[in-house]
């Protein structure tokens, strides 16, 4: 018999969940001096940032295909 997989249910989309972290991990930046702790916290808000111009990107309506 297939086991049961369970399954997490997500609140709001992923480009929302990705916006709030990154504005998270900006505030949290913010109270960090400079260092390598918050260069690291800044890189992953960039990182998420950018996940979301791309999904943005990719799921246009107006996205044309390469030929």
């Amino acid at each position: 018999m297939a086991e049961k997989r369970s399954r997490i249910h997500q609140e709001g989309s992923l480009a929302a969940r990705l916006v709030a972290d990154a504005l998270r991990l900006r505030e949290q930046a913010s109270l960090l001096e400079p260092g390598t702790e918050r260069d690291a916290l800044l890189n992953k808000a960039h990182r998420n940032k950018m996940a979301v111009d791309i999904n943005a990107c990719l799921t246009s309506p107006g996205r044309q295909l390469p030929e």
